[in-house]
């Protein structure tokens, strides 16, 4: 029987080189992009393999999860970096400000306002994406990509959180090739936001378990992937 913290190293060892290889048939340096290890579902004991191993950027879709393993790995000696993905409702959002690094599913202006808000009273605000549905489903949360660029001036205005890029996720069920047309439009996205606001925009978090391999060679510089670090593991 494979040993539970061989099986995480292996698959972790198995991400890093699967990313590093699509950065370089994308002609990037590997190191250009950051693995987020999507952490959901999983409970600490699978997670604490993947710190040992040095993954500390680690994302949940789910405040009240993130508080919870934030609370009970808040006394490891590494410094975990929290990312929140999923959906982030405003009466969650001041509890959730101080526990992240970065919020990558920041999916409207009033949500955005609020959290600018809290940014005045935190000594380390975490930075934000602007969530933005690309693949156009009803389903997803997110701007319209229209919609992003008409709110440009207002996105641009909200100067004490800090804006660094743009997320997105392809449609359900879509294969890496058929979702390169989405990644394709939130890099193409984030350069007309950059001319009309003169942000600097450095992030792409886009790309999953499925698809982060075509995410990484359309521009990604945040993938999430979650299932293919704990493939082989009976379900939690």
């Amino acid at each position: 029987m494979i040993d539970l913290h061989d099986r995480l190293r292996a698959n972790l060892d198995g991400v890093r080189s699967r990313i590093a290889e699509a950065a370089r048939r994308a002609g990037r340096e590997p190191g250009e992009v950051r693995l987020v290890a999507v952490t959901k579902k999983n409970p600490v004991e699978r997670i604490r393999p993947l710190i040992e191993a040095g993954q500390l950027d680690l994302g949940e879709n789910f405040p009240q999860e993130l508080w919870r393993k934030a609370e009970e790995l808040s006394g490891r000696p590494e410094r975990i970096r929290w990312h929140l993905i999923g959906h982030l409702q405003t009466n969650k959002a001041r509890r959730t400000a101080p526990l992240v690094r970065l919020i990558h599913s920041v999916d409207s202006l009033k949500l955005l306002r609020l959290l600018d808000d809290l940014a005045a009273d935190l000594p380390e605000p975490p930075a934000v994406c602007l969530q933005a549905n690309c693949s156009g489903e009803q389903a997803k949360h997110g701007w319209a990509p229209g919609a992003l660029l008409e709110e440009a001036e207002a996105i641009a205005s909200c100067s004490r959180i800090p804006i660094v890029g743009l997320m997105t996720m392809a449609g359900f069920g879509t294969t890496d090739e058929e979702a390169r047309p989405a990644f394709a439009l939130l890099r193409d996205l984030r350069e007309r936001l950059r001319a009309r606001t003169g942000m600097a925009l450095p992030e792409l978090s886009m790309g999953m378990s499925g698809d982060f391999e075509a995410a990484i060679e359309e521009g990604a510089t945040l993938v999430r992937v979650g299932s293919a670090l704990f493939e082989g593991l009976d379900s939690p």
